[in-house]
């Protein structure tokens, strides 16, 4: 049976089964507006760098108001320290160790997962995915950024075959800036902008690349909202990743720091710029008190702490890194009709729960054949005190487990462990094991038993009912 059917499967008996404040009336009409939702994601942007989070160096004047008009995680997750799988995480729920998106450029999102997009489209939602992918490949007849084309054919998994109706997409990165185009030539980069069913965009690829695609974005809403329809946009930045180029416009905003500062500091400041035309977007459309727009990073920041630009703050580690500073990112929850402006919590939250928590709140069922590794945040109770479940990891060699106070971390795959308590010591820099072994022995159970689910995921268990 294909995705498809098992949506249908799923979904259709109760297509319009949602929360009595949010039910939908006949065709696509609603008795209550139902939210839109978007999810806006930096690329390896540090938990340090936004100006809310006390940065006096990096100009983020639209993310800091964004902070102070809603909900600010101090522990936000994303549930890898590298981009693929923490993208695979915020579409399914689910640790991407359970369908093979080990890292970067690593496997693709299979065809029998079921994403947000797709869930949401079920019930009424018109769906968009704009900028970097990086869940598998776009195309299998021509050359394309990493693994495009028919040597990366296996792979090939593009986001209008996941849900989304319109697309502007690239399977991964791009230049900050003239994003087809190697920095400082004319020469093409080698990745393609993509376009709903595989049609390569021509037209409007030069400047600032958070610009490019916030071009692409605008008009996306604009439409959904003529046509009364919810909306579903999926905006991942490319901003700061590799190649970081920026502007004249904001590299003269930073003439006081060295120049590879500089490019870092200011197409952050230009993505802000996007983030403020989004926010002004929805104002003006009339639908910013029912549209819930997240904010985070795919991981921590890139280079060395010291020689790199961008800040992880106080925290331990940094971008491949399952110390904090590897995984703890910015996050942000700005919704005017539920979240009371300057709301902050310290309880974990993690990227793989943006499924769960959407489907609760739309009062849609959770997929029930397969585990779902986040959970559904209490928002709107303004309960968000303690996590009920415990975030795991696992990347490479390492693995660890966070569940709320407790840190339990191996660097070795489970040969030595070391133990940190995040709420005294959020720095990682005393190790607790010995004077806690029952601590550990807890959390060592329930990481194993994890791992275990994740085996049997990855064996095809999970996909049991749906399978021909």
């Amino acid at each position: 049976m294909k995705r498809r059917d098992f949506l249908h499967r799923m979904t259709g008996a109760a297509i319009a089964a949602v929360l009595p404040r949010f039910s939908l009336g006949a065709g696509e009409s609603h008795t209550e507006k139902l939210p839109n939702i978007i999810l806006m994601m930096a690329d390896d942007m540090g938990w340090g760098d936004p100006g809310y989070m006390g940065n006096r160096l990096i100009r983020t004047p639209h993310l800091d108001a964004m902070a102070a008009g809603g909900l600010r995680f101090n522990r936000f997750y994303a549930a890898a320290p590298v981009c693929s799988p923490t993208r695979g995480s915020c579409l399914t729920g689910r640790h991407p160790y359970r369908y093979g998106i080990f890292s970067a450029n690593v496997g693709h999102l299979p065809p029998e997962e079921v994403t947000l997009a797709e869930l949401l489209r079920s019930h009424g939602y018109t769906s968009g995915h704009f900028g970097k992918w990086h869940l598998g490949t776009l195309t299998c007849t021509e050359k394309d950024s990493n693994r495009g084309g028919p040597r990366g054919a296996k792979h090939y998994s593009p986001p209008w075959d996941n849900g989304f109706d319109v697309c502007f997409s690239t399977e991964a990165k791009v230049p900050t800036r003239n994003p087809m185009r190697k920095p400082g030539s004319h020469d093409p980069y080698g990745t393609a902008y993509w376009k709903t069913g595989g049609v390569k965009a021509a037209e409007n690829l030069e400047g600032d690349d958070s610009r490019v695609i916030m071009d692409r974005v605008v008009p996306f809403i604009r439409d959904a909202v003529k046509r009364d329809r919810p909306f579903f946009a999926v905006i991942w930045f490319h901003t700061p990743h590799l190649p970081v180029v920026a502007g004249p416009e904001y590299l003269r905003m930073y003439l006081d720091v060295g120049e590879k500062e500089r490019h870092y500091f200011g197409c952050i400041t230009a993505m802000d710029a996007q983030i403020g035309r989004l926010r002004k977007e929805l104002r003006d459309s009339g639908v910013a008190e029912d549209t819930m727009v997240w904010f985070c990073s795919d991981n921590g920041p890139e280079g060395k702490a010291g020689r790199a630009p961008g800040s992880a703050g106080p925290l331990r580690g940094r971008k491949r890194s399952l110390f904090e500073g590897g995984v703890r990112v910015p996050g942000l929850l700005e919704w005017h009709a539920k979240i009371k402006p300057g709301s902050l919590t310290d309880a974990p939250a993690c990227t793989s729960d943006y499924l769960p928590t959407v489907l609760e709140v739309l009062g849609i069922d959770m997929p029930n054949d397969r585990p779902i590794d986040g959970v559904s945040l209490p928002l709107l109770e303004g309960r968000v005190t303690e996590r009920p479940r415990p975030i795991a990891f696992e990347s490479g060699r390492q693995l660890a487990l966070i569940h709320n106070r407790y840190k339990l971390i191996s660097l070795d795959s489970g040969k030595t462990w070391m133990l940190f308590d995040l709420v005294a010591d959020p720095s990682e820099s005393s190790d607790i094991a010995h004077d806690h072994p029952d601590i550990v022995q807890r959390m060592r159970a329930t990481l194993e038993a994890w791992r275990k689910s994740c085996k049997d995921s990855l064996g095809g268990k999970d996909y049991r009912r749906t399978s021909r």
